[in-house]
């Protein structure tokens, strides 16, 4: 299969103009959207292909998640664009209580097919409500479908899956990652399934599992783990929810140790549900502990300083890796 390198930023904008030629029924809605092709300029061409079919909308998160909620319900597939994560706050009644349970309420009479779009992350200096991971809430409420890609071509491949889905899918996209570059396939019909991790380096004394930012952490780590003759397995889980536990499964048999590394804060963090399954169905196969590495448990700070301080690193991966491995 053919490949470009693109950033994720074009990736996205080329699967969503390819997604929207397929099936007329696929608008976006949010704040800001034709005027500056998204904030990321991941919408960069479309609002002049589909006429119509950008919407922007008021300030209102509840009012843009309600009213993807009616439009899913309708038949239509919307795109809610929160701009920021965080502010999905706003809309929890809408994700949490409406587009999560609808189908299950109504006896799986209705399907919601809403991918809801929320660049997540911190490291661009914009403080405590503009920095956060939120995932793991998602991942906590069921009837919600959670993904978070890393690489530029995973990004292609997991929005297209996301929005053929019948269920609601919180897409998660680091802020920082939009203009990192990556190998993208041609194939319109490239996708990547929900629900399939990747194993993205072959390791055999200890895996590194990772998500979003956090898989390029652990890209980094493992070369530098190479020199001290630890050999590092790196697994992008890319879907929290479903979540691959075949591949979790296969991985551990095979290190015997597992780090699970993510941007969120420790406490209550993807990394903890991902510690207790593993220990719960993989004990015997555990030669240590599972490790989590993440963000200290404080609001994001402003100062460039102090957010680089509370930010998990490349020297805390290896270090966990070490302290998992004795070596």
């Amino acid at each position: 299969m053919s490949e470009r390198i693109m950033s994720s930023s074009a990736a996205l904008a080329e699967a969503l103009h390819e997604e929207m030629s397929r099936d007329e029924t696929i608008f976006i809605l949010g704040e800001d959207l034709t005027a500056h092709a998204g904030i990321f300029g991941q919408f960069k061409g479309l609002p002049e292909a589909f006429p119509g079919r950008i919407l922007d909308t008021p300030i209102s998160e509840s009012c843009i998640a309600g009213c993807g909620v009616g439009a899913a319900l309708t038949g239509m597939r919307p795109i809610v664009d929160f701009h920021f994560s965080d502010f999905v706050t706003c809309g929890m009644d809408e994700l949490v209580n409406q587009a999560a349970k609808i189908r299950y309420m109504f006896g799986g009479q209705v399907k919601l097919p809403m991918v809801c779009w929320c660049p997540d992350g911190a490291g661009l200096r914009a403080a405590a409500q503009h920095s956060q991971s939120l995932e793991s809430w998602f991942v906590h409420t069921p009837g919600l479908k959670v993904v978070v890609p890393s690489e530029a071509g995973d990004v292609k491949g997991l929005i297209k899956a996301a929005i053929r889905d019948d269920d609601p899918v919180m897409f998660f996209q680091h802020k920082r990652l939009f203009a990192k570059e990556g190998h993208v396939p041609e194939d319109s019909e490239y996708i990547i399934p929900l629900g399939k991790a990747g194993v993205k380096r072959e390791g055999t004394d200890v895996t590194l599992f990772c998500y979003g930012s956090g898989y390029y952490l652990c890209k980094q780590a493992a070369d530098e783990l190479a020199k001290m003759d630890i050999s590092a397995e790196v697994v992008d889980l890319r879907t929290l929810k479903p979540l691959d536990m075949d591949t979790v499964a296969k991985s551990v048999q095979k290190t015997n140790r597992a780090v699970i590394v993510h941007e969120a804060c420790v406490t209550g963090g993807f990394g903890a549900e991902l510690t207790a399954r593993i220990q719960s169905e993989l004990f015997d196969y555990l030669d240590a502990p599972v490790g989590r590495v993440g963000t200290k448990d404080v609001p994001l700070p402003f100062s460039p300083v102090l957010e680089d301080f509370v930010l998990p690193k490349v020297e805390d991966v290896i270090e966990a890796a070490r302290a998992v491995t004795y070596r």
